[in-house]
């Protein structure tokens, strides 16, 4: 185990892209939210919409991988401290998938203000 504590920044960004790579690596839903930004990429590509669209996008894609992320830890923490299942430890989990379920809903609303903007021009 090691202790991110009073590291240099670029010991603790190896530590944060390390975590990064093992989400992607085990968990489906996170390869999903990516290959969702990398669809999203691709559409403002192919659009080319002004700045404010792309630093929208960028927030919306960033706060669903980071809310997945955190579910993710909430999990794995919940898993090893009681392995065994229990109301309340359910509830959590269930707080922390809620809290994705939001930042996809709000990116899902930028994504239909985008379009409604690309159908009306």
């Amino acid at each position: 185990m090691h202790s991110h504590k009073n590291q240099s920044f670029f010991k603790r960004l190896r530590f944060a892209l390390a975590g990064l790579r093992e989400a992607i690596r085990s968990e489906h839903s996170l390869r999903f939210h990516a290959a969702a930004f990398a669809c999203v990429i691709i559409a403002l590509c192919i659009f080319r919409p002004e700045p404010i669209w792309w630093a929208l996008a960028a927030l919306a894609s960033a706060l669903v991988i980071m809310a997945e992320l955190f579910n993710t830890a909430v999990e794995h923490l919940i898993d090893h401290l009681h392995p065994h299942a229990h109301p309340r430890i359910g509830i959590v989990k269930d707080f922390a998938a809620a809290a994705v379920l939001m930042s996809v809903l709000g990116a899902l609303g930028i994504a239909a203000a985008f379009i409604v903007q690309e159908l009306t021009r």
